[in-house]
């Protein structure tokens, strides 16, 4: 199951069935599932664990020192859940000391052709980056995200639950779940609520969250005004959502 040309250090932990393409390297540190497949010229290294039935495309970089000009070294780790999907010149970086000193993908994540993920990133499960989106430092990606190619999230931004950001964006502030963004700088553009249907939201939920967000953005209300409005509305888990991410905002919101 590993091509004669790939260079697998001895000390890594390979399950069984993985299949390791020509011109691979995989250093000491690395463990990877069962049922994950590795293309052509994808080097693997630092302490790196990934799961089961990953496929990663030609010429990934997966584990690599990150590009923050603090680091030094220090041993720091990334770790990726099961059943992604990395797509061809896609870079993931290790953590830092700084923050955790660990980057970590989710599971049935779709991160397209040359899609970066920075050191010390979180990002959830189901999400889908676009080709060339990329992530700064410290940034944290909620579950069923979407990035459209070419968009950037700076560094230590949150994006929450079912936000998307259309192709092109440049987010330098967090987006609150479930809000569609776009734009250079990156703007609120109402409820994600096409891509709620399509994951089978009840109707009713959607209306709930469509309330919710022009409580927040459309009715000139400071954030703690529209926080206290909602907190007084009818127990709804995915309201609950909606007013965490906003509470959980460091950078200010996308407006």
């Amino acid at each position: 199951m590993i091509h004669p040309t790939a260079i697998v250090d001895p000390g890594a932990r390979l399950a069984d069935d993985v299949e390791v393409g020509p011109f691979c390297v995989i250093g000491a540190d690395v463990e990877i599932g069962a049922g994950t497949v590795v293309g052509p010229h994808v080097v693997i290294k630092g302490t790196t664990i990934i799961g089961e039935r990953n496929r990663i495309f030609q010429f990934a970089s997966i584990g690599e020192d990150c590009q923050d000009k603090k680091y030094a070294g220090e041993p720091t780790r990334l770790e990726i859940g099961d059943d992604n999907v990395i797509r061809e010149g896609v870079t993931l970086h290790r953590g830092t000391i700084q923050d955790a000193s660990l980057t970590r993908i989710g599971s049935r994540n779709l991160l397209m052709a040359y899609a970066h993920v920075g050191h010390d990133c979180i990002v959830g499960d189901d999400c889908i980056m676009a080709n060339q989106a990329t992530l700064g430092g410290h940034v944290h990606v909620g579950n069923h995200v979407i990035l459209g190619g070419l968009s950037a999230v700076h560094q230590f931004c949150h994006v929450g639950e079912h936000a998307m950001a259309g192709g092109g964006s440049i987010i330098t502030k967090d987006i609150a779940a479930f809000v569609m963004v776009n734009g250079h700088p990156a703007e609120a553009h109402g409820l994600n609520s096409v891509g709620l249907k399509r994951r089978g939201f009840a109707r009713e939920t959607i209306s709930a969250l469509n309330t919710a967000y022009k409580t927040v953005f459309r009715q000139g209300l400071t954030l703690a005004q529209a926080l206290e409005q909602l907190e007084a509305e009818p127990p709804l888990a995915e309201r609950d959502i909606f007013i965490a991410s906003l509470k959980a905002s460091t950078r200010g919101l996308t407006r």
